[in-house]
């Protein structure tokens, strides 16, 4: 489980801002993390207390192994006493053997001696019926408390994924209308630069004929109505085609602004995408190889 947590948490480092942020998903993969080095370290604990425990047993069996031979060796000796009789052609005198042993027991301290050995096997005998029992709630508790925080991260990750997809289709959604808006101000910017090609060939009409009549000889050169008409036109293209020029620019500008949205929307979503498959297809078809729970808890 460890080595899927820390994965999962390099694979997400590989996101890029804005998604780049301590999320919901984050902080469950840390508590992941956390509580698998505490359980880590309670089962070595746990392992040296077993360790101890059979080591003591083992220590207790010989003890009582060897108090059952020298009991074995005893009887076998006392039964071949027993057999011995005057007729008997093995006996003969042994003046040495007519004493007591200094380093001999006593019957008291004979039968203490297996009574502590009982005791110390039967006291080592509870405290291993106690420590496999703490084993297993050991084992059982944290495979449940893994159980429950794994259901915790993968439900981080489908919230989180549902948030990431929610949050691209919208982006998805605006750029389309971006892509419209960008189709509609170019079309417009093609029909302004169109009208204002049309009104100044207008105005260059408008303007030699000023010039050509500017030649009129003598008191031929009068302020006519044609003269007013012509000025007056050329004054009224001038003036459309400035309002023609500065709605070309705004339109510009506004296709600029539109382009810069576009590109900025395009990598939002290429962000949004990227965290995508790194939750979803990295992170979450590995945790796939996260232990079952039978597998946690081997002992069953």
């Amino acid at each position: 489980p460890y080595s899927v947590v820390i994965d999962n948490l390099e694979c997400r480092e590989r996101r890029q801002p804005p998604d780049l942020v301590i999320d919901e998903v984050e902080r469950q993969l840390l508590k992941e993390a956390d509580l698998i080095r505490d359980i880590r370290d309670l089962l070595k604990r746990t392992i040296i207390q077993a360790t101890t425990q059979i080591r003591s047993n083992r220590i207790q069996k010989e003890n009582c192994e060897l108090d059952w031979s020298d009991k074995v060796e005893t009887y076998h000796i006392d039964d071949k006493c027993v057999s011995y009789c005057t007729d008997s052609t093995n006996v003969q005198f042994h003046p040495s053997s007519v004493k007591f042993e200094e380093n001999a027991s006593t019957p008291k301290s004979w039968a203490q001696f297996s009574h502590d050995n009982i005791s110390s096997a039967e006291q080592e005998k509870l405290a291993s019926v106690q420590l496999r029992s703490l084993i297993n709630s050991i084992i059982h508790d944290a495979s449940e408390d893994l159980r429950m925080q794994r259901a915790a991260v993968n439900e981080a990750f489908d919230n989180r994924c549902r948030e990431l997809d929610d949050a691209k289709f919208r982006l998805e959604q605006h750029l389309q209308q971006i892509l419209k808006d960008i189709a509609d101000e170019e079309a417009n910017i093609v029909n302004l630069k169109k009208a204002i090609r049309d009104k100044e060939a207008h105005l260059k009409v408008a303007h030699t004929r000023l010039f050509d009549r500017s030649f009129r000889p003598n008191i031929e050169l009068c302020r006519d109505e044609p003269q007013f008409r012509l000025i007056s036109e050329v004054e009224e293209l001038t003036v459309f085609l400035e309002a023609l020029k500065r709605k070309l620019m705004e339109s510009e500008q506004n296709l600029k602004n539109l382009e810069e949205t576009r590109m900025k929307l395009e990598k939002e979503i290429a962000v949004k995408a990227n965290s995508i498959f790194i939750d979803r297809q990295k992170c979450m078809s590995y945790r796939v190889c996260y232990p079952v729970d039978l597998e946690v808890a081997s002992y069953k």
